[in-house]
């Protein structure tokens, strides 16, 4: 069964897609870009704080969707600048436990949404008492 997650009303209205659907126990997130929620502005500051806040809003969408970074089990991750992998690397990996990182694929993107440097997209397990 489809069913898209919470989300805000105005957000819904402006923007074509869900931040996440629910199939079954698995959430499927839209890319998330490093900008606070409800801005359309991108966080200063380039590649690390992008990813800080890119991987905050995964977070939250995660959370407010009945699952949390623990069980996420694939992601996606989208370089304006494959140089700048290891920066994100280093931000990325603080979110997940040791030895317990997500599977990922990566790739070097020309034109993500609003010049962002990073996009990221996941696909986590509902936690079981959701």
């Amino acid at each position: 069964m489809f069913a898209p997650t919470a989300t805000s009303a105005d957000e819904q209205a402006t923007l074509p897609f869900s931040k996440a659907v629910r199939v079954g126990d698995m959430l499927y997130l839209s890319g998330e870009l490093g900008a606070k929620p409800g801005a359309m502005m991108l966080v200063p500051g380039g590649i690390g704080p992008e990813t800080r806040q890119t991987m905050e809003n995964i977070k939250a969408t995660l959370e407010a969707s009945g699952s949390d970074m623990d069980h996420v089990v694939k992601c996606l991750v989208m370089l304006a600048d494959i140089g700048e992998w290891a920066e994100m690397n280093e931000v990325y990996r603080t979110y997940f436990k040791p030895g317990r990182y997500p599977a990922r694929s990566a790739l070097g993107a020309s034109g993500l949404a609003l010049g962002a440097r990073v996009e990221i997209e996941c696909m986590a397990r509902v936690k079981e008492d959701s």
